[in-house]
């Protein structure tokens, strides 16, 4: 039911407790300042969402008495990490005080209470629900790993996807690979030719945050790909596979052996869809792998502006330009094209920023944008890359509507889809009735 009322602003004791001040209402936060939430885009926070303190950090609200805005002091600010398949609209709003450590790599969506309920800013973006918590049974998890460790004994890849992946760090792709479902991930590459400021498989040490798991140490043969991932295109309900996983460095290094894998695996079967998640640096590369049989690319990128996106990314031997090659490529070849964009709002709702994605979709005939939450300190990210003003913002959900109207056949969501998707139904729930198997 719409809220009344903005929710009340959350703190924390620091000892793992969370209270809500009944005389500061939440605010949002884009770019650098604080902003009053519309009501329509509060939601309750989806299940599988978690709740953080802020250490160091004092939470921005507005007085219920005076509307002024004013610090809450009386602990740390709180901010949410919202579930897969839904896009945070604002950040949590906060002070940062001196000496305040860098917050790890999670996103950190506004929160606050009301109606004994934690609520928070976004959409639901998509509604596969390949990710959603009910959706996993941890006993059926450990079964399926141990099937597959049992059935690919000698296989690496098998070995790190089941207990470094799936086990270790629960990684949502490699749990449904256990139950033999959706989309199976297929790390392949242990290097990069991107030095990005938040990667999540490498942080140099003498960073002040860590990588949140640690990335695969070896080099996949292409037999070792085609021996589980044919099985599971054969057998799994609207199957995918994906190489680039977070995980691994950028898998277009390695695309020689994906090149192999891809036709051996397209010898066996034309079922499914072979995907990449990519920087989209090598559009040879990527052309290569077209003709061999690959469906869809997905290619991430912080912003559609070349003077936001290298800061972030750091390339090695490539540019911005050929990221927007590769698309192009993959459309060119009839192929699905789709870019993981990571939402900070405030830049990326940013009227330079919606005209140059105008653009970027207008070149490439984009398919899809994946709105993923950006896992990053907003103050860090926003420091290292140099941006101290952000320009006039729309709001996430007006850019949404505006680029929804002026490109009636972009689809918006946050995973790859299907083949039967593509080519079906895009809006069902998952390319088909069934839910869970």
């Amino acid at each position: 039911m719409p809220l009344q009322r903005s929710p009340f602003l959350l703190y924390s004791d620091g000892k793992g407790n969370i209270y809500e001040d009944e005389t500061l209402y939440a605010l949002g936060r884009a770019g650098w300042d604080a902003f009053e939430v519309p009501l329509s885009d509060w939601i309750e926070l989806p299940d599988g969402g978690n709740v953080y303190e802020l250490p160091g950090r004092r939470g921005i609200g507005i007085d219920v008495h005076t509307g002024e805005m004013r610090l809450c002091e009386k602990g740390w600010a709180v901010a949410a990490f919202i579930p897969p398949a839904h896009t945070g609209l604002f950040l949590a709003a906060y002070e940062t005080m001196d000496n305040a450590p860098t917050l790890p790599l999670f996103c950190y969506t506004a929160i606050g209470w009301q109606n004994d309920a934690y609520y928070v800013p976004a959409v639901r973006i998509e509604k596969d629900i390949r990710q959603e918590c009910a959706g996993y049974d941890d006993d059926k998890i450990a079964a399926g790993a141990a099937q597959l460790l049992q059935n690919y004994p000698h296989n690496r890849l098998v070995k790190h996807l089941m207990e470094n992946c799936c086990m270790t760090y629960h990684c949502p792709a490699a749990r449904n690979f256990s139950l033999g479902r959706w989309e199976c991930p297929v790390p392949s590459s242990p290097a990069c030719n991107a030095n990005c400021i938040g990667c999540i498989s490498f942080q140099p040490e003498e960073e002040s945050i860590v990588s949140t798991q640690d990335r695969l140490t070896f080099k996949p043969t292409a037999e070792e790909i085609v021996e589980f991932t044919v099985p599971h295109l054969l057998e799994a309900p609207y199957p995918i596979i994906s190489f680039g996983q977070g995980c691994e460095g950028e898998p277009l290094l390695m695309w020689e052996t994906i090149r192999e894998a891809i036709i051996a695996i397209r010898r066996h079967t034309d079922k499914g869809s072979i995907n990449i998640n990519t920087n989209g640096s090598n559009p040879v590369a990527v052309k290569a792998l077209c003709e061999a049989g690959l469906n869809s690319i997905r290619v991430s990128t912080n912003s559609a502006r070349k003077h936001i996106y290298e800061p972030y990314y750091r390339p090695n031997n490539y540019a911005f330009e050929d990221i927007i090659e590769s698309l192009k490529v993959v459309n060119g070849y009839g192929g699905w094209t789709s870019i993981n964009y990571f939402v900070f709002p405030g830049m990326t709702d940013s009227e330079e920023e919606y005209e140059a994605l105008r653009k970027l979709i207008r070149d490439t005939d984009l398919k899809m944008i994946q709105w993923r939450n950006f896992n990053i300190d907003p103050d860090w990210y926003m420091g290292k890359i140099g941006v101290h003003e952000t320009g006039e913002m729309m709001g996430i959900k007006q850019m949404m509507d505006l680029l929804r109207e002026e490109f009636p056949r972009l689809r918006y969501g946050y995973f790859n889809p299907s083949i039967e998707r593509i080519r079906g139904d895009y809006e069902s729930d998952f390319a088909g009735s069934e839910r869970y198997r």
